[in-house]
């Protein structure tokens, strides 16, 4: 969209500058991965979030899973999910040299276990898909399952390992993209959103969450999920290595283990706007991780979160130009699946504002699919330049919530 070039400071920004090529709104870690992206070609960047990395990204667990989160019927997101991993190693190295920030990235991959015969059933059906579409899955015996990790518990009826599945810190990788982002020149601006036209720009990208919803009249919801955070008593790293995803006694349970004693468990899947912790979530939360992993039993309890989602229709990201406003990318939608699709959504926004043309990865999320189908688009009354503001003064739960796009 872009066409005439760099900028003429070279892309290095001292103080706010009067006009930007790009404004982002939102600087979660799509936000700021897309902020970095550009700023790195030689554009003019600001990045307007009231509270950068507040939302999603705080709460987030931080798996990078293709494999073990493709699901029925999702086989476009699939594909998207599987590039945009094979980008992370590549990712991740750059980021690191760019800031010098440990983000947490680990590759000892993912183990999915049922604990019961109806847990397991229920995860060979979904095995047998993920395997049809020719993905790495690896089934193991209970034997085999516990020589790879001796804390699991001894109910576990069977697993597989996903190999590829890997896992990063998002907190980290939060302040590694906003140094990144402000060492290549962009600008982060602490304040509200309140129209789009408040902010003019070559381009503006919208990697707002769920308020992208407000801004652009697509169909973006909450759904919340509940997390909890454990640490081990002596801080050592926890007794397992390789994230756990399982089904214990039909409850849906994740767990991921960090160098620094941490342990995220999660999540609920609601939808709901609220950000109220339940006294119920956490139960059944912790029920099933001592279920799976028992020395859990024994961690300290030492945070529990909510958060919001920006989910879609079809579950999958929001991804181009708004309809009718060219000058506007959109970035959102992105589900539980935000971290993971960090490197492929900030190359692919990133292509388009430098006028590299559509990638051809873009064709299953553009924005139209919604608008041609539903009618939906933005607002009739001054379309996407009158609604209210991103993170405003008055800002609804949402809002507050999922100012950037991540979640997992």
């Amino acid at each position: 969209m872009l066409t005439g070039g760099p900028s003429s400071n070279g892309g290095v920004n001292r103080g706010r500058f009067l006009t930007p090529d790009v404004v982002v709104v939102g600087a979660g870690v799509v936000g700021l991965a897309i902020a970095w992206r550009c700023a790195a070609r030689g554009l003019r960047v600001s990045v307007h979030d009231p509270a950068p990395g507040s939302g999603a990204s705080h709460v987030a667990a931080g798996m990078l899973a293709p494999v073990a989160e493709a699901y029925f019927g999702e086989r476009e997101l699939t594909g998207l999910l599987t590039e945009s991993a094979s980008r992370w190693p590549g990712f991740a190295a750059e980021l690191a040299e760019a800031t010098g920030v440990d983000i947490g990235y680990r590759t000892e991959g993912t183990l999915v276990v049922g604990l019961t015969a109806d847990d397991l059933t229920e995860a060979r059906r979904l095995w047998a898909y993920q395997l049809g579409l020719g993905l790495p899955v690896t089934p193991l015996r209970p034997s085999q399952l516990r020589e790879r990790e001796p804390a699991l518990a001894p109910r576990v009826r069977g697993g597989a390992l996903a190999a590829t599945d890997h896992q990063v810190d998002p907190r980290r990788l939060v302040a590694a993209l906003r140094i990144a982002a402000e060492l290549a020149g962009a600008v982060l601006v602490t304040e509200p959103v309140r129209r789009l036209r408040d902010v003019p720009a070559g381009v503006t990208v919208v990697a707002a969450g769920c308020g992208a919803a407000a801004l652009t009249g697509l169909p973006v919801r909450p759904v919340k999920g509940q997390v909890l955070r454990l640490r081990t008593p002596d801080g050592r790293p926890p007794g397992f290595r390789h994230v756990v995803r399982g089904y214990a006694d039909g409850e849906h349970v994740y767990l991921v283990p960090r160098d620094s004693g941490e342990v995220v468990v999660g999540a609920t899947v609601e939808e709901r706007s609220d950000l109220v912790v339940c006294a119920g979530a956490v139960l059944r939360l912790l029920r099933a991780a001592v279920d799976l992993v028992p020395e859990l039993a024994e961690y300290d309890l030492v945070e529990t979160l909510a958060g919001l989602r920006p989910g879609t229709p079809d579950n999958a990201p929001i991804l181009g130009p708004l309809p009718g406003r060219p000058d506007v990318l959109v970035a959102t939608g992105h589900h539980r699946h935000g971290i993971v699709l960090t490197p492929v959504t900030a190359d692919l926004i990133a292509g388009l504002v430098t006028g590299d043309g559509a990638d051809s990865l873009l064709a299953s999320f553009r924005p139209d699919r919604f608008t041609a189908a539903s009618g939906a688009g933005p607002p009739a009354s001054g379309g996407v330049a009158s609604v209210p503001a991103v993170g405003s003064g008055a800002r609804t739960t949402s809002e507050q919530a999922m100012e950037d796009d991540s979640w997992n």
